[in-house]
């Protein structure tokens, strides 16, 4: 079976898990290359073990690379370190074909509970961590605009929910970058953002009641979102009945990010991509 993405070379920011390993396993199991970014030491035995897993399930190189992408030198040294595992040995340029800038963090609070410490660390890592990723990568991209740049936003961008002053801005600002890329990369690559809803994972479980009773109703409303009896699971559909609807499977994510970064999606560029179930509809 002809895989895609063979023999290309994908970096996945904060990949040890949720939507970032579920990418990671996407663009492998199309014979992608990847570097497994991770920041905190806690993350580095599943970092290791996707590593690992993905490797040997499909015969692809996978690394995983301790950094702080939210530092100039942390950025600086994702790309060094994955120079040093990539450079092919026949003299070949080094080259990164595909960069998901995943890694995020979300601390809600209400307008009069906001700190500056949330805030500048939350802009810190949403924002300053992917643009100084695409810096560090700028150089190594192709000159043949066959990269592909996704960057991880949100519907928090756009919905003005309760306690997201912070991170809705944060999200706001990486599809304003991800406009600006487009036009800055061009001979370079394609990018794009995809705004995914309510995700399963321990960053959506973590959210407050007053948050989930705040976007019940964007719920209800999501076409997709409706759990269905014989077809999700008996849990799921429970679950649904008291939240307005099923959260989406980080595959589902995965997937959406998986088809921009495909050859067939070289004409789309500057693009904010439904991954939400259509909690969301941009025109």
């Amino acid at each position: 079976m002809s895989r895609p993405l063979e023999g290309k070379l994908g970096i996945v920011t904060g990949a040890s898990r949720g939507i970032g390993a579920a990418i990671a396993e996407n663009l492998a199991s199309k014979g992608c290359n990847l570097v497994i970014n991770y920041t905190s030491p806690s993350s580095t035995e599943p970092a290791k073990s996707l590593a690992a897993n993905l490797s040997s399930t499909y015969n692809i190189r996978a690394v995983p690379i301790q950094a702080d992408v939210g530092t100039q030198a942390g950025a600086a040294a994702l790309i060094s370190a994955a120079r040093e595992h990539f450079t092919k040995p026949d003299g070949h340029r080094f080259q990164i074909d595909i960069l998901i800038n995943n890694a995020g963090i979300a601390r809600n609070a209400l307008l009069p509970q906001v700190t500056v410490e949330d805030f500048e660390e939350t802009y810190r890592v949403n924002v300053l961590g992917p643009l100084l990723v695409v810096q560090a990568a700028q150089p190594h991209l192709p000159a043949d605009r066959s990269g592909r740049v996704v960057n991880i936003s949100s519907v928090s961008s756009s919905t003005g929910f309760v306690t997201q002053s912070v991170y809705g801005g944060t999200k706001a600002a990486v599809e304003a970058m991800t406009r600006t890329w487009a036009r800055e990369l061009a001979e370079n690559a394609t990018v794009n953002a995809v705004n995914p809803g309510p995700v399963e994972g321990p960053m959506y479980a973590s959210n407050s009641k007053e948050f989930l009773e705040g976007i019940h109703g964007w719920v209800l409303h999501t076409p997709l979102a409706k759990a269905r009896e014989g077809v999700d699971s008996d849990e799921v559909v429970r679950e649904a009945r008291e939240s307005g609807g099923r959260q989406a499977k980080v595959k589902e994510v995965a997937g959406v990010v998986g088809m921009l970064c495909g050859e067939e999606a070289g004409w789309c560029t500057g693009q904010v991509v439904c991954a939400n179930g259509g909690m969301v509809m941009l025109h």
